[in-house]
């Protein structure tokens, strides 16, 4: 069998998308970043510097779904640019 590489173009800021999301639904729900953090079980200091440095920090899918939750959010929409 004849195998081929595909060709896909990744966004390579991605986290970028998601930290900039997370804020921007956070503020539409107005919620403080205190509140958010306090209701997803993390410290108010890692959900400020996931915001702040736009995903440097990094998150974990679980800590996403419990956002999305939190706010009311699909997955989905953390990830369109």
């Amino acid at each position: 069998m004849t195998t081929f590489k595909r060709d896909f173009t990744f966004n390579q800021n991605i986290i970028e998308v998601v930290a900039r999301n997370v804020r921007k639904y956070r503020k539409m729900a107005g919620i403080t970043q205190e509140q958010l953090a306090l209701d997803i079980g993390v410290s108010n200091d890692f959900l400020r510097r996931f915001e702040t440095t736009f995903g440097k920090e990094g998150m974990s899918l679980n800590t996403l779904y419990k956002i999305s939750v939190v706010l009311n959010v699909s997955m989905d929409q953390f990830f369109i640019e």
